[in-house]
């Protein structure tokens, strides 16, 4: 397979020979209308109207040739129609061919670079310039070439300098399949390759931290497993030594509790990993706040609102918030949604329990992580907030806490549309 930077650069080469041909062909074809055509013949009229009559004495020729005649044009040389010569400046010009028949100047075959002119009464008109210049055709094809000649060596750095870059990010990508997962690529410049290198970086940074939030994930998981598992295996131990009702519904507990452990594990890991499709129609959240408040008593002040989202994550989100409240809060628990403008929803959950440490405000979204006093007991596992932010942030909204002078404070801001 050829190299990219070896297809730009023959590309490139192909224009310029391209061009070559088709300026040659337009000169070859275009004959006397071409500028230079022009000038020749202007010059070939004024010689015509300047020189003297066929039959005037060759003192007059030769007056005529020495004001033609210039440090850059030496030699001219006149012939009679029958190839007599009649005067001459400088180096004598062999006389023309007899073949030579055209309305027109000529240049003769060979190693000189005499231009012959046959005139309109047959006289024959030869001069020589001092340096010799190649024939137009060639001397444009000259040019051209010289002109690509540059271009192409110019060309192949830049083409190579472009594709090393995509070299570079091919590189970063094969690092990335191979595990690599820090690999990054530069992104100097301001181009497509440097936007494409960004975005690279930014996927590369989104991977790195998908991994490393399941690994932490899969760590604190196994943790929080063995407690209840360890629980159900004494309860068992003790229950098949002495059975006791109490054993059997210390077990079931235990078993609920696990089986809800689960479910919030793998609802955060479907949610973190975009998996969870969500079915969203419009969903009455007042009277689905209303109802989660009377499941724990807690005061609600709902104004009526309807907003498009997944009726069940809207339904986790409302009773993971007041469950939080329920375990870490005070009595006294109230619940409210209002409309905050034309454009947005907030949902205020409140309490009067202790509240929570500046310190620990940050870190109380992330998974598996418990303010300080929590009790394992409670049947609280971090992940309850967690699922909140998660939740509001797929319907497009957000989660903060609130500081209070007594007690905890938690907003969610959701859009309507």
């Amino acid at each position: 397979m050829r190299k990219l930077y070896f297809q730009i650069y023959l590309g490139v080469i192909a224009s310029l020979a391209l061009l070559v041909v088709l300026a040659g062909t337009f000169w070859h074809f275009q004959g006397r209308n071409s500028p230079p055509a022009q000038m020749l013949q202007t010059v070939r009229d004024v010689i015509v109207m300047v020189l003297p009559a066929p039959n005037a004495p060759k003192a007059d020729y030769q007056a005529v040739l020495e004001k033609l005649a210039r440090p850059s044009l030496p030699s001219i040389s006149l012939y009679s129609a029958d190839l007599k010569m009649l005067a001459y400046v400088g180096a004598v010009l062999p006389p023309p061919d007899s073949d030579m028949r055209k309305d027109g100047w000529m240049r003769r075959p060979g190693p000189g670079s005499e231009w012959v002119v046959h005139l309109p009464d047959g006289r024959w008109l030869l001069a020589q310039p001092l340096h010799k210049h190649p024939s137009g055709p060639f001397s444009l094809v000259l040019s051209l070439g010289l002109i690509g000649l540059v271009v192409a060596l110019v060309a192949f750095p830049v083409a190579r300098r472009l594709t090393r870059r995509l070299e570079k990010l091919k590189q970063g990508v094969e690092a990335l399949g191979e595990g690599d997962f820090k690999a990054r690529v530069s992104t100097q410049g301001c181009d497509e390759v440097t936007s494409l290198a960004r975005s690279f970086n930014l996927a590369a940074e989104r991977i790195e931290t998908l991994l490393a939030a399941h690994k932490q994930l899969l760590a604190n998981a196994s943790h929080e497993l063995r407690s209840p598992l360890t629980r159900i295996r004494l309860a068992l131990e003790m229950h098949a030594e002495k059975p006791d009702p109490k054993l059997v519904e210390e077990i079931r507990l235990n078993i609920a509790e696990l089986d809800q452990l689960i479910e919030e594990i793998l609802l955060a890991s479907r949610l973190d990993t975009m998996s969870e499709t969500l079915q969203m129609e419009p969903v009455d959240l007042s009277a689905l706040l209303v109802e989660e408040s009377a499941r724990i008593n807690a005061q609600c002040d709902a104004v009526p609102l309807t907003i498009n989202g997944d009726a069940k994550m809207l339904r986790r989100l409302l009773r993971n918030l007041l469950e939080n409240a329920r375990r870490h809060g005070g009595k006294a628990i109230s619940a409210s949604l209002y409309k905050s403008d034309s454009q947005e929803i907030t949902i205020r959950i409140e309490d009067d329990g202790a509240g929570i440490p500046e310190a620990e405000r940050e870190r109380i979204f992330e998974p598996f992580y418990r303010p300080t006093g929590s009790r394992e007991k409670e049947g609280s596992h971090g992940l309850g907030l967690a699922l909140v932010k998660q939740i509001a942030e797929h319907h497009h909204g957000a989660i903060r806490y609130v500081p209070a002078s007594t007690g905890s404070c938690f907003e969610v801001r959701l859009p309507l549309g």
